[in-house]
């Protein structure tokens, strides 16, 4: 039995992997989530933990770069919205934050949040990347 669960968990990983090469942020979300995973929960929890960081993992995928010149380029306002919660990749603002969207590409939008300019997925809100 402890055969079969193994080997199904190995051809899902092995699967995953030969997925999670289209995309940077996945590869490293499958390969985190799949060892966290291993180690809480033996093979089954491998296999969870990669299929659940490889969704993460694509989830807060970098922006592109013309994305990045687009925010650092635009004015900071005079007033910034502040939060309690500390801003960083992965994390999500709270519904009141106005997004502004991005023109050149509107799958993304930026907020000015505790003084640091945060680009954002509108659909989500989650902060996708952070502008030094």
């Amino acid at each position: 039995m402890k055969t079969k669960i193994f080997a199904i968990t190995a051809i899902l990983i092995g699967g995953l992997a030969a997925s999670a090469n289209a995309q940077e942020g996945t590869v490293t979300g499958a390969a985190g989530g799949a060892v966290t995973g291993a180690i809480v929960g033996g093979p089954i929890g491998a296999a969870v933990g990669g299929v659940v960081g490889a969704i993460a993992g694509t989830a807060v995928a970098p922006p592109p770069a013309p994305v990045v010149t687009y925010v650092q380029q635009q004015p900071m306002p005079a007033q910034t919205v502040v939060i309690r919660e500390q801003v960083s990749v992965g994390s999500a603002l709270p519904q009141q934050v106005v997004l502004t969207p991005i023109p050149e590409d509107p799958t993304y939008s930026y907020a000015i949040v505790n003084n640091q300019r945060v680009i954002v997925d509108p659909q989500t809100n989650v902060v996708v990347g952070v502008v030094q």
